[in-house]
């Protein structure tokens, strides 16, 4: 049977669905922040969106909310106002 949990190359697991494209394997959580960013912040669950909040800093979150182009504008907005209430 099929683990719908794949890991990301330094052990963190994530759900294939969130990385559909991609083969999890070759995900490096630091050289590919903005892709891993911004697909848990889109379609990322509750346990997802908080290991991305502790693993990379607000200030990383912030610039690629704002300079992203394929977060959806409800998204955006959300985390926009969700990071300026907790500086």
């Amino acid at each position: 049977m099929n683990n719908p949990r794949r890991k990301i190359s330094n052990g963190v697991k994530f759900r294939q669905s969130l990385f559909w494209d991609t083969n999890p394997k070759n995900i490096n959580t630091k050289k590919h922040a903005q892709y891993i960013i911004e697909r848990i912040l889109d379609f990322g669950n509750d346990k997802e969106v908080k290991w991305a909040f502790n693993f990379y800093n607000k200030k990383l979150l912030k610039k690629i909310i704002v300079k992203s182009r394929c977060l959806r504008p409800e998204t955006k907005n959300l985390w926009t106002l969700l990071l300026s209430e907790n500086k």
